[in-house]
């Protein structure tokens, strides 16, 4: 009797799974249909109706005391000399993209840090992000453990606390903000340790989270788990624990990193774009049984999950779907010929710690199985921004330049795909960025050693890089 009451679960949840998964599938593939058809209209002559905004953005620039030209936005409802008739119906518009107080704290933070080192280092910080916290948790509760998008989207992989390649792409990516870019923005994770702005980039990332659930993706990486970003014993000054609790002491510190610990757990795994192209931190988990795709059994992991190390009610086989995902790896050319299982296409990874490597035939099963034609990833640095492999279909997208010994003239990239194009977007080293200096700059040469000091624990100045680097 326990037998098939454990049976007929088994097969609920399988349905369950599988109308999440169509249903998700269906509402991607509507907006395609919605694209289509509004495409098809405009080549037809006619016109379709698009909502209006009521408030008009005007876009200025104004320089800093430490001047530098940055852009600003103002909303102001329209239709201030308009008709009686017009300015009503403009008024019962509901402004949707008003911006919240609390992201737009942290938004104006980012674009100019040097100018907020009281609110950085202050009470005020500390509140925004306990409550930036508590709001973005429940955004992504709502959001299944694979996101299905449509292009235009930009794909980032791993910041890691850099604050200026973050600065690069708003700059040049977004420079008018997410709001007025057009299309989606996918992040691959990895948002902390190892660079020294931690703090400052997560609340960024998740203040747009906030702002735009819609347009703006963030899925889970390794270090997006409380056994990495908690390991202050081998990242020292450099791990998002010692950055919390060296900002705001034990307590207060601790709580903080517990928070947004907790956001990490809610997190998406994976998306999928234009149901041809999987995003992902580290790689294509492995088929945990019969019956299910790969798709399906991401979907299955539960909507909160520690994953390193687990929670008490995480099963042990999406547990390791959830870590294939966040850790594996490509292949290289010598474990492909060695340690690759000829049959799975699956071999033990150089990280070890029972991660997985995944060669050429697990790519093949993939793709073949869901029916795309791309894997975009992370989790490894490359000193050139954008890496292929695996018979270019496996393309690895890091996004910072500088903390993994990759040289002086690393690049930081990402990828836009623009509906049947794949366009690589890489950071010049001879870029010139206006928000981190080198302790040797003569920029910082009006500054007291004091406020040199305060910019430095914040990672907007930096050590001169050595003759070697």
């Amino acid at each position: 009797m326990l037998g098939q009451v454990s049976e007929k679960e088994r097969k609920k949840s399988k349905t369950r799974l599988l109308l999440a998964e169509k249903e998700a599938q269906i509402a991607a593939l509507q907006k395609q249909v919605s694209g289509l058809t509004n495409q098809l209209a405009t080549r037809k002559g006619k016109r379709r109706h698009h909502p209006l905004s009521p408030s008009s953005v005007t876009v200025k620039d104004y320089q800093t005391a430490s001047r530098r030209q940055l852009i600003t936005q103002e909303r102001e409802r329209m239709g201030r000399n308009a008709s009686f008739t017009t300015r009503s119906v403009l008024k019962q518009m509901k402004d949707e993209d008003a911006p919240h107080p609390l992201a737009q704290r942290i938004v104006d933070m980012f674009k100019d840090p040097a100018s907020h080192l009281d609110y950085l280092n202050g009470e005020q910080f500390a509140k925004d992000l306990i409550k930036l916290n508590h709001k973005v948790k429940q955004v992504l509760e709502r959001e299944p453990r694979v996101a299905f998008l449509q292009s235009p989207a930009y794909i980032f992989g791993d910041i890691h606390g850099n604050l200026e390649d973050l600065h690069f792409f708003s700059d040049n990516i977004w420079r008018l903000g997410m709001t007025l870019t057009a299309g989606n923005f996918v992040f691959l994770g990895d948002y902390v340790d190892r660079g020294m702005s931690c703090l400052e980039c997560v609340a960024y990332l998740l203040a747009m989270k906030l702002l735009l659930p819609h347009k703006v993706y963030l899925l889970r990486g390794n270090h997006e788990t409380r056994d990495v970003n908690g390991w202050e014993e081998h990242y020292g000054e450099r791990s998002f624990m010692y950055q919390c609790r060296q900002r705001f002491g034990d307590d207060l510190g601790y709580r903080i990193w517990e928070q947004t610990n907790q956001v990490f757990d809610r997190m998406p795994l994976a998306a999928v774009i234009d149901q041809d192209i999987f995003c992902v931190h580290g790689g294509i988990p492995r088929p945990i049984g019969a019956g299910q795709t790969r798709i399906q059994d991401i979907l299955h992991v539960p909507k909160v999950a520690g994953i390193n190390p687990p929670y008490e009610h995480e099963d042990e086989a999406y547990q390791q779907v959830a870590s294939d995902c966040i850790w594996s790896d490509p292949a290289s050319e010598d474990q492909e010929m060695h340690s690759v299982d000829p049959d799975s296409g699956f071999g033990e990874s150089l990280r070890g710690g029972g991660a997985i490597c995944f060669g050429n035939k697990a790519v093949t099963n993939f793709l073949s199985q869901q029916g795309y034609s791309y894997i975009m990833r992370a989790h490894e640095a490359h000193a050139e921004g954008v890496a292929v492999s695996k018979s270019a279909r496996v393309f690895t997208v890091f996004s910072t330049s500088k903390d993994h010994n990759q040289g002086s003239h690393a690049m930081a990239g990402c990828i836009l795909v623009d509906f049947e194009k794949l366009q690589v977007i890489n950071r010049s080293p001879a870029y010139r960025n206006q928000y981190v200096h080198r302790r040797d700059s003569v920029s910082l040469a009006t500054l007291t050693e004091t406020e040199i000091q305060k910019r430095m624990r914040l990672g907007l100045v930096q050590p001169k890089p050595s003759d070697s680097d």
